[in-house]
């Protein structure tokens, strides 16, 4: 037993208290509270074998009195279960002392009596409150016992999906049998450099931890994997390599991280086989040291093998394989390069088919050897290198499969010709004889004879076996050897991290020789895992000065001396091998005479005399002795060996060559290996005889010398350990099998922290935290200045027993079980102020609902009471009503009877007066038809004697006809026959059908002529028909005269008759005309309806066309709008995508650069030292200028010197391959850079051709421009005669010798100055003109605008008229045209309207913001100097005069500035005025006479100095370049000319310069200066790359730069805002795109740049400022005992909270304001912050279970907005940025819905559409209540919520990407100031540039 620190005070009596129990009969109240006893000295302590119920006590750590009042009714207890190990369950009633049982209720329902122990009367254990379930770190439970251990595992495995849990400084690591998305390069990323308490457990956070560490405390480490086979070791060791790779890099272009992975592969391959409990197990033990250089980045690594399984080479058990490469081999027999191995499948090879499974499910071992073969190459090792050891794999196969036969009891031979052993022989290149004879053979050596004895078939096959371990272990040993050369460093490396990947404890049904080493490799480890624990927790008591105690402890040194001490286990083990007839029986019967009864440790089986038991650590194992002799002595016959030495295969004898030397670097290991030592170990002869004896070691010795060097280097480092847990035996995806789970718990020592924990002060709070939590329970007059002394004050209230808790510096340490109560304590008052609360509403509420009831009562009587009165009324008026309507109805009846009898009466009469009055008419009628007979008669007769009469005369006329026609027929026979006839014919034939024709003429007219003739016979016929009618109505009057006249009856008669024939030939002409008329009538009738038919047929023709049309034209728009839309968006996320590639190219590019410049520099470094005879001159300056030129004789001219300076190969000890790769690298890239830069002009050119072709205006009027245009050429041409005239004048008066004539008081001399003067005023004065008439020409071109803006609305409203009369396709798709343009016109208007509505806006808010800004800062100002101590305050008010007159003084250099230009205004008019003088003094000398010239005095001539006239330009010398780039780029101070000058004044000013150099027409000089200029920005920027401001400077520097180039580049595109001044400014001889390219692409890289270091700047406040500060104080809750940190993490130097990031975010925010960056520039840098907050946030959030609650969801909600609040502020909201912050917003209300029924489901899928189905589902499982009022979210909502989004498309990875950076534009920003207006500041120093 070992004293080891721990916490107690054994100086005084633990005093027992009274304990009040307050509890409740609400069955979810959970009762917490408990008293815990120390663990006095000299008290024993079970060992986790033992059983559950001794196992009580120590868990708890409380004393049985005071935990009967814990167990009352409704407290759920662990009860032990034989299936599943621990069950829930229930109190039915309270406990009292005495009793014997405990009345319990299962989960699932069912009732039972636990009994309890009578003798120790134990009760079982408490089980944690459900708030404290899935807790990160198992020691932050309340209740520390195996089943809480157990459940919290299971509840965070199973239902959370979490396979990592911390178990104090233990990483438990569950397999789950499934491949999870959670070791990605985002994921890796998000744990950089993170605290490891501060991240939801994880491998990387203990890579990370080690990292950190390493670099921090400058000492190696260590991370220990440990688990037994098939719980994950070797895949958590690839995992943790993998991170190191990824977060360090490594130091060279090596590639070191790729073959430190690399080696993986490998070592699988030749260390792997597939077992029943794991398809791919380490059979090896491995410690990889990673070497790190001093800035701790990758540079080499080296690894360590300890016990191989050699015995897997020869056999395999049942479902078991061989090592994975011989399979490997054989599925790639087939091979050509294999065909001359001679393999075949693994069922023809002993070897390989023992196990009868060869294959592996999900496994092509063809692909793998593609991979193994791959990793090979990788590692250096060459493909006849890969060749030979696949020669000896196969050798090795063949040789499995060699028989031999028995000649008798002794020998054995070989058959004759044995093809496996020929194959064998002629692989290994040896002789067949001798290898068959020594097979069979072995030789016998005496000191004076040699014996050769033959062996008998079992020892023959035993040797051929033992030979094939041989081969094979030394060929992993030069393979290892190989792997460790590849990853040799060859610098010197600074510290190491050591990754051990190492069996687990192990215990089958028969366990031997190799699970005896394991098992005593795991008592080390244990025994240093549980030295390292004790260490840790007396640095924390210690650095909180914490009294502690000595307490006792199970400790396995006595089982370790057992195995290892002098006559130990492996002792007598070895003395047995050494003897000639040792064997297994005598070397078990030395072990019971030696150790049975002496060591309680040591046992032996009831029923076996070849076996032996250990009591190890963490169970006891039964060993079979048989075969430990045989193995430990790893036999191998020497000739044997000397036979495969002689090969001529050069590979094998390699193979041998280490037995024969010193150990080579891998021999300490069971087949022979040491360590490799940090040195490199030279080769060294070997002494005589030192060969056999370290050939003589056995396998136990020197896995103890390895074991020790392993603790050693383990204990001369940091370990960090993880333990890997099998949750089942059968490979199922998260499947928790508890009997395993708990078995690998106990073997691995979770629960033995868990015990030692439990044993201490296993809680521990901070007093921030601490008072957070419970201030609840505080007092207002509790609450003090010093949160130390208030928790002090609470906690001797709250906990009486000054025992259970202890106050350390910065944190309170409690017992176990004293959180629960605290809990229990808060949860109560909580609830009664959540009664109390609940007692108020309630009582409010029952009184509003009782007013209201009464209201309402009220109300309803009186409408009751209204409606009967109405009823009542309305039933008066129904009775009246019905009275009424009686009344008339009797009247109606009456009525309708009289009417009746009436209407009969009438009708009767009516009948008879009708009868009488036909009977008159009828006999009138008879009367009167037969007279019409007579008449017709008559009539008749006549007219048939006049018809003979005239046929008669016909036919006379038709006879005379007939004889003179036939006369006439005779002559014309005659003249027939001659020719003069025919001609005449046919002359009268022409003649005839022109008759014919102008007949038919004639008969069409005759036709329209009876039409109208037809017409009006109608209308006569129409007419006489009315005469004829008056006629016989006078007829009938005249009968009626005649019958009272009878004397004129004769005369009337014949009148009559007359009268009657001719109407009879009236009637009958009538009638052929009625019938002609209707027969018109019907075909016109008929004729019409068919028009009629036809005309419906074309209107709903011409209807269903125009139908078609409008559909057809919307479906065209509307087709033609989509198209265009989605042709725009896919144009856009195109132009995207290709910007943000070639922008990353860019970055590629200049990374790539900058390790090209740090090459170079090295090589100088490497080149400097001088030698005699040659100087070495710097070409750093050569290289740098000739990068970015584009000429090519330059470029020559400048890479020349850089060709002869560079060093060579013999002189630099440079690896050239390397460089030249870089440089053919370097241009790919500029090739690949180029392409990707023309297809971006490309797209950029058809974006700009499209809108060109949008913005299309008919040409403006050009004759008026024409003339202006000419007018302007006019006068140029004037301007030119006037300089002509006055050089001539000047010239003139210089060659004038006469100095009488030439001095000044001359009157020529004068009167030449006057018409000097004169002649340049009129020169100023055209000038002048020239301006305004350019100005006017520029107001014409935008007054003609407008008005071809009207026309066009005009045709387009036309065109839109028009549309409804088109039938062609053509005339529609120019209507369509038409109205597109339209569209865009107005939209076009509406833009331009709304973007100075927004610019009014915004300036307008701008000043709002300003007022705002400066009353916030005053008051700040204010308050902070109230806060501040006098000497701060002073300083503070000091500071902001400071500021203030800063402030003033740029104010007044703008009115200076302003003064400046009104002075020169007032000069040109004063100009104006002086000549006007001038001319009127000219007029009045005209007028005097020479004479008087001559005579009179001359009086003194004031001539004013007129004003230079700047053109913008600066001049330099050459030789001044480097001057100007060092004053103005290089040593320039950012804040300076920030704060006191112009922004972008750098930029002007060398923009100006190269103005110059283009007016001079100087190429070179401009090429060089740009080229510097670039160069120069390059160096400052790596120089102070991590200053935000000077990042920030030269970004807006260039762009203003670029923008120069591009508005005075003289493009039309580029010029539409530049005034005529600046167009004049315009560069005239160069054009300077590719250089604009340059400046584009060092702009996009500055901006990356400054992205990067904003970054840097905000990174770590986010997760502070966003999480973990609480805005809203009070709201977020911290969880109990939930946020303990581990004490070995850095602790953070500062708190940041959400201010702190608003402040940088106005730092960031003003800083680009002062350096004058461009408002799209500024919007995305703002767009990219917020990105990088809203993803740091949202990762960390998804990766954080502690802060997935509804409180943190709030907290997150309120910081969003207050972030949303500062973009409206800074007038930003149109940036984008609140986009970016969606995903973070989702995310925060997926914390605070309903997580409970399937609306809900619904609702999240809905909502979240900006996160992914993974972030949605990761959030959900994280989700942990803080309160016990919040509720867990359900694994079945979960699944709900999964099935719902099984059909997203969205990306499977769970982060988002906080590396990514929008791709930047730069849009053409022009500036309106005037260069001729630019001032150099002397500060500046560039007084060697003059202003031109």
């Amino acid at each position: 037993m070992t004293s080891v620190v721990l916490l107690g005070k054994p100086e005084r009596e633990i005093p027992k208290l009274p304990y009040e129990i307050v509890y409740t009969n609400t069955r979810d109240m959970e009762i917490c509270s408990m008293e815990i006893e120390p663990i006095l000295p000299g008290k024993k302590i079970p060992t986790a074998s033992e059983s559950a119920e001794n196992l009580c006590c120590w868990r708890y750590g409380m004393e049985i009195d005071v935990l009967e009042y814990m167990y009352v009714k409704y407290a759920r207890v662990w009860i032990p279960d034989p299936e599943e190990v621990w069950k829930s369950a229930e109190l039915l009633k309270d406990y009292k002392p005495g009793d014997k049982v405990l009345q319990l209720r299962l989960e699932e329902g069912k009732d039972l009596e636990y009994s309890l122990d009578p003798k120790t009367k134990e009760l079982p254990p408490l089980r944690n409150p459900d708030i404290l379930v899935g807790e990160n770190d198992l020691t932050a439970l309340s209740y520390l016992h195996e089943p809480a251990v157990l459940h919290n595992l299971k509840v965070r495995f199973i239902d959370s999906k979490l396979i990592y849990t911390y178990c104090g400084i233990v990483l438990v690591a569950i397999n789950p049998y499934e491949q999870l998305p959670i070791y990605g390069e985002d994921i890796i990323n998000a744990y950089s450099g993170q605290n490891m308490g501060d991240m939801d457990p994880h491998i990387f956070a203990v890579a990370e931890e080690a990292y950190k560490q390493m670099a921090r405390d400058e000492r190696n480490q260590s991370i220990i994997v440990s688990g037994e086979s098939g719980a994950g070791k070797t895949v958590s060791a690839k995992y943790a390599m993998r991170y190191f790779a990824t977060v360090s890099g490594s130091a060279s272009e090596a590639n070191v991280e790729e073959k430190v992975l690399a080696s993986n592969p490998i070592m699988e391959s030749i260390g792997n086989a597939k077992t029943t409990r794991n398809d791919n197990s380490s059979r090896f033990g491995k410690y990889i040291e990673i070497g790190f250089d001093k800035r701790y980045r990758i540079i080499g690594a080296n690894m360590r093998t300890y016990l191989l399984e050699k015995s897997r080479v020869v056999f395999q058990a049942e479902e078991e394989r061989n090592y994975h490469i011989f399979y490997q081999l054989c599925a790639s027999a087939a091979l050509p390069e294999f065909k001359t191995l001679r393999l075949g499948s693994a069922n023809y090879f002993h070897y390989t088919k023992q196990g009868g499974s060869p294959v592996i499910d999900g496994v092509d071992d063809a692909k793998e050897m593609v991979n193994t073969r791959q990793a090979c190459t990788l590692l250096g090792i060459s493909d006849s290198y890969q060749m030979g050891i696949f020669r000896i794999l196969a050798g090795i196969l063949h040789l499995g499969n060699v028989e031999f036969a028995s000649r008798d009891s002794d020998s054995c031979t070989v058959p004759p010709k044995h093809e496996p052993l020929i194959i064998f022989c002629d692989l290994m290149g040896v002789e067949y004889e001798e290898m068959a004879h020594w097979l069979c053979h072995r030789k016998l050596a005496t000191a004076t004879e040699t014996y050769i004895k033959p062996i008998s078939k079992l020892h023959a096959i035993n040797a051929r076996d033992a030979l094939a371990k041989h081969i094979y272990a030394n060929l992993f040993n030069w393979i290892v050897d190989h792997v460790n050369k590849a990853l040799h460093a060859t610098v010197k490396q600074h510290s190491f991290i050591g990754v051990l990947d190492i069996y687990g404890f192990e215990t089958f049904e028969i366990n031997s020789f190799e699970q005896f080493c394991i098992n005593y490799a795991n008592e080390k480890l244990q025994q240093q895992f549980n030295m390292h624990v004790f260490k840790l927790e007396q640095e924390e008591y210690m650095k909180e000065q914490i009294p502690w105690t000595l307490i006792d402890f199970y400790d396995n040194q006595p089982c370790i001396n057992l195995i290892e001490a002098k006559m130990g286990i492996l002792d007598l083990l070895d003395e047995e091998c050494k003897m000639p007839k040792g064997s297994d029986d005598s070397w078990a019967q030395k072990l019971y005479n030696t150790h049975l009864n002496k060591c309680t440790l040591f046992e032996k089986p009831r029923l076996s005399n070849k076996a032996f038991i250990i009591k190890h650590f963490a169970d006891k194992v039964e060993y079979q002795c048989e075969g430990f002799l045989e193995k430990n002595k790893d036999t191998v016959y020497e000739e044997q060996i000397k036979v495969l030495k002689s090969s001529k295969f050069k590979l094998l004898p390699e193979l041998f060559q280490d037995e024969e030397k010193v150990l080579s670097p891998t021999s300490a290991t069971p087949s022979g290996r040491v360590p490799l030592s940090r040195m490199p170990i030279k080769p060294a002869k070997a002494r005589p005889g030192q060969a056999s004896k370290e050939h003589k070691k056995t396998v136990g010795h020197q896995f103890r010398n390895s074991l020790h060097l392993l603790m050693e280097t383990l204990n001369a480092t940091t370990p960090h350990y993880v333990r890997c847990i099998k949750p089942n035996d059968f490979k199922f995806p998260f499947t928790f099998d508890e009997k395993r789970a708990v078995q690998q718990l106990r073997a691995c020592g979770v629960l033995e922290t868990i015990r030692i924990s439990a044993a201490g002060f296993p809680s521990r709070w901070t007093y921030q935290e601490f008072f957070s939590r419970y201030r609840v329970l505080m007092k207002q007059r509790d609450v003090l200045g010093d949160r130390k002394q208030t928790c002090k004050n609470v906690l001797e209230k709250l906990i009486q027993d000054k025992d259970k808790y202890q106050f350390g510096k910065t944190k309170i340490f409690f017992r176990a079980g004293q959180v629960a109560y605290l809990e229990k304590i808060r949860a109560d008052k909580l609830r009664a102020a959540c009664i109390r609360i609940q007692k108020t509403i309630r009582g409010w509420l029952m009184r509003k609902k009782y007013v209201r009831m009464r209201k309402a009562a009220i109300t309803i009587q009186r409408h009751v009471r209204g409606y009967q009165a109405r009823c009542y009324a309305k039933f008066l008026r129904r009775t009246r009503a019905a009275i009424t309507i009686q009344k008339f109805q009797r009247m109606y009846v009456v009525r309708k009877r009289y009417q009746c009898m009436r209407d009969a009466t009438i009708a009767l009469q009516a009948l008879l007066r009708g009868y009488m009055v036909r009977n008159k008419y009828q006999m009138m009628l008879r009367e009167h038809k037969s007279v019409v007979i007579q008449k017709h008669v008559r009539g008749w007769l006549a007219r048939r004697r006049y018809g003979r009469t005239l046929r008669a005369i016909v036919y006379l006329q038709c006879c005379y006809r007939r004889m003179m026609a036939k006369r006439e027929l005779k002559k014309l026979k005659i003249e027939a026959r001659s020719v003069e006839r025919y001609k005449k014919l046919h002359i009268g034939l022409e003649n005839k059908i022109m008759q014919l024709q102008r007949k038919i003429d004639e008969q069409n007219k005759e036709y329209k002529s009876l039409l109208e003739k037809m017409s009006s016979l109608e209308i006569t016929y129409s007419t006489e028909t009315e005469k004829l009618r008056s006629d016989v109505e006078r007829l009938r009057m005249s009968e009626e005269e005649a019958k009272n006249a009878t004397n004129r009856v004769i005369s009337l008669q014949e009148e009559i008759a007359k009268l009657r024939r001719e109407l009879h030939q009236t009637q009958s002409e009538k009638k052929s005309i009625e019938e002609w008329a209707d027969k018109y009538k019907h075909e016109t009738e008929q004729l019409v309806s068919e028009l009629k038919e036809q005309n419906s047929l074309l209107k709903t023709e011409k209807e269903e066309l125009n139908r078609r049309i409008h559909d057809q034209a919307r479906e065209i728009t509307e087709s033609m709008e989509k198209k265009l839309v989605e042709e725009t968006k896919q144009l856009e996320l195109d132009l995207n995508d290709e910007r943000l590639r070639y922008q990353n190219l860019l970055n590629e590019f200049s990374r790539l650069e900058e390790r090209y410049d740090d090459l170079k520099d090295e090589m100088n470094l490497m080149v400097s030292i001088p030698k005699p005879g040659h100087k070495r001159t710097d070409s750093t300056h050569s290289s740098n200028e000739s990068e970015y030129t584009f000429s090519s004789e330059i470029t020559e001219a400048e890479d020349l010197p850089l060709r002869m300076e560079e060093p060579s190969e013999k002189k630099a000890p440079l690896d050239m391959s390397l460089f030249l790769k870089l440089q053919k690298r370097v241009s790919e890239l500029e090739q690949e850079k180029q392409s990707l830069q023309d297809e971006l002009d490309r797209k950029e050119e058809q974006a700009l051709r499209a809108k060109a072709k949008e913005e299309e205006r008919p040409p403006i009027r050009g004759a008026e421009l024409e003339y202006e245009s000419l007018k302007r050429q006019e006068l140029e041409s004037e301007n030119k005669k006037l300089k002509n005239e006055l050089n001539e004048l000047q010239k003139a008066l210089t060659e004038t010798r006469a100095p009488e004539v030439t001095a000044p008081g001359a009157p020529a001399y004068r009167v030449l100055l006057d018409q000097l003067t004169s002649v340049s005023e009129e020169l100023e004065v055209r000038k002048e003109e020239v301006l305004i008439l350019r100005s006017q020409l520029v107001s014409q071109k935008e007054a003609i605008q407008p008005k071809e803006d009207k026309n066009t609305m005009t045709d387009a409203t036309i065109l839109l008229e028009d549309v409804q009369k088109m039938k062609d396709k053509g005339e529609i798709a120019q209507a369509y045209i038409g109205l597109k343009e339209t569209n865009r016109l107005l939209e076009s208007q509406l833009q331009s309207q709304k973007k100075s509505h927004e610019n009014e806006l915004e300036s307008l808010r701008g000043e709002i913001q300003g007022l705002k800004e400066e009353n916030n800062r005053q008051q700040q100002l204010l308050a902070q100097n109230l806060q501040l101590p006098p000497e701060a305050r002073i300083e503070a008010s000091l500071q902001h005069e400071i500021t203030r007159l800063t402030n003033e003084n740029l104010d007044l250099m703008e009115q200076l500035e302003k003064q400046d230009k009104t002075v020169r205004k007032l000069k040109k008019q004063l100009k104006v005025f002086a000549k006007k003088i001038g001319e009127l003094e000219v007029g009045q000398m005209e007028n005097i006479s020479p004479g008087q010239i001559i005579d009179e005095p001359i009086r003194p001539v004031n001539i004013p100095r007129k004003e230079k006239d700047f053109q913008g330009m600066l001049e330099y010398k050459k030789e001044d370049e480097q001057k100007l780039v060092k004053n103005l780029i290089l040593e320039l101070k950012p804040r300076g000319v920030a704060v006191n000058l112009i922004p972008g004044l750098p930029a002007y000013i060398l923009f100006m310069c190269v103005r110059h150099a283009d007016y001079l027409n100087d190429d070179q000089k401009v090429r060089s200066l740009l080229t510097s200029t670039i160069n120069g920005i390059k160096k400052v920027l790596k120089k102070r790359g991590d200053d935000f401001e000077t990042v920030s400077f030269w970004l807006s520097n260039t762009c203003r730069f670029l923008h120069c180039l591009k508005q005075y580049s003289g493009e039309e595109g580029f010029m539409k805002h530049n005034t005529p001044r600046q167009n004049e400014h315009c560069l005239t001889n160069f054009d300077l795109a590719e250089y604009r390219q340059v400046l584009s692409d060092l702009a996009i890289q500055i901006y990356q740049q400054l992205v990067r270091v904003l970054e840097n700047i905000l990174q770590p406040m986010i997760v502070s400022g966003m999480l973990e500060h609480e805005t809203i104080q009070g709201v977020s809750g911290v969880k109990p005992t939930g946020l303990r940190k581990r004490t070995s993490s850095i602790a953070d130097e500062g708190t940041y909270t959400l201010d702190s990031i608003i402040r940088q975010l106005n730092s960031f925010h003003s800083v680009m304001c002062q350096h004058g960056m461009d408002p799209e520039l500024i919007k995305q840098v703002v767009k990219q912050m917020f990105y990088i907050i809203g993803a740091v946030t949202l990762n960390n959030l998804l990766l954080r279970k502690d802060m997935c609650s509804w409180s943190k969801g709030m907290q997150i909600r309120y910081n969003v907005s207050q972030l949303e609040e500062w973009l409206r502020d800074k007038n930003l909201m149109n940036s984008g940025a609140k986009e970016t912050l969606e995903p973070l917003i989702q995310a925060a209300q997926l914390l605070q819905v309903k997580k409970k029924t399937d609306e809900d489901a619904e609702a999240i899928c809905s909502m979240c559409n900006a996160l992914t189905t993974a972030q949605i589902v990761k959030v959900l499982n994280l989700y942990t209540p803080v309160n016990e009022f919040e509720e867990r979210v359900l694994v079945s909502f979960i699944r709900t919520i999964q099935v719902r989004l099984r059909d997203r498309k969205d990306s499977p990875q769970l982060l988002m990407d906080a590396k990514h950076i929008f791709p930047v534009t730069f849009p053409f920003n022009p500036s309106s100031l005037a260069l001729e207006t630019i001032q150099i500041p002397a500060s500046l120093g560039l007084g060697f540039i003059s202003r031109v």
